[in-house]
């Protein structure tokens, strides 16, 4: 498989097949693709299902296999922001939920939960994260641009909610709350940070689609 990525800040992934190679993907994201691409819609068992359903994604996911030569298959990115390709044979990826695009099939998805159940629910998108692994390459749409950063052990980045779009599985990630009560109140930066301890990378997104959202809708008037 090669793949090559164009078009920031509106990104597609263009993947290249030889002969029989597959390549997976969420339901519905397929741009554009050469007709030999033959496609098929699975679960991948009622478990996967259920655990792509609460990390944000289809219960179903399609699977593209290049036949009678070459084939070329095209992801688009939902968002304005960045595609980044992943080598999750080097190690388990912690993505945010949603932000899984598509990769080869030997990459499986889970649901990766937070150790303290209390604090992930009031820390809102902290809670629940995709886990990627397996071997092979995988896709994942930031939003906006993407910085990362290389924690050593026991280093630590404090985040506002939102931000953190991946990690590797060797960091920790913790919700804490924002300390003083006009802090919180008057501070506009919300109740909670995420906290990640490395060692390992932190890929962190400078427009979080909420975010987006809230800007955007100031300019739009209602009848």
């Amino acid at each position: 498989m090669r793949y090559e990525i164009k078009g920031e800040p509106l990104p597609v992934v263009l993947v290249y097949l030889d002969a029989n190679e597959a390549v997976m993907c969420e339901k519905g994201g397929m741009a554009w693709m050469t007709p030999n691409m033959k496609m098929s819609t699975g679960t991948g068992g009622i478990g996967k299902a259920f655990g792509k359903m609460f990390s944000g994604e289809s219960m179903f996911q399609n699977t593209y296999v290049s036949e009678g030569g070459p084939g070329m298959i095209a992801f688009a990115s939902s968002v304005p922001g960045s595609i980044i390709p992943l080598d999750v044979g080097k190690g388990d990826m912690i993505v945010q939920k949603g932000g899984y695009l598509a990769s080869q099939p030997s990459v499986e998805l889970s649901i990766a939960f937070q150790k303290k159940i209390g604090a992930g629910f009031f820390g809102g998108e902290g809670f629940i994260m995709q886990r990627l692994h397996g071997t092979g390459i995988a896709f994942i749409e930031i939003d906006g641009y993407v910085v990362e950063y290389d924690l050593q052990a026991g280093q630590q980045m404090v985040i506002d909610t939102g931000y953190l779009a991946a990690m590797t599985g060797t960091c920790n990630m913790e919700i804490a709350t924002v300390k003083g009560i006009g802090n919180k109140l008057f501070g506009g930066e919300g109740f909670f940070n995420t906290v990640v301890t490395g060692p390992g990378k932190i890929y962190l997104q400078t427009m979080p689609i909420n975010q987006l959202a809230g800007a955007v809708s100031g300019f739009v008037t209602h009848p």
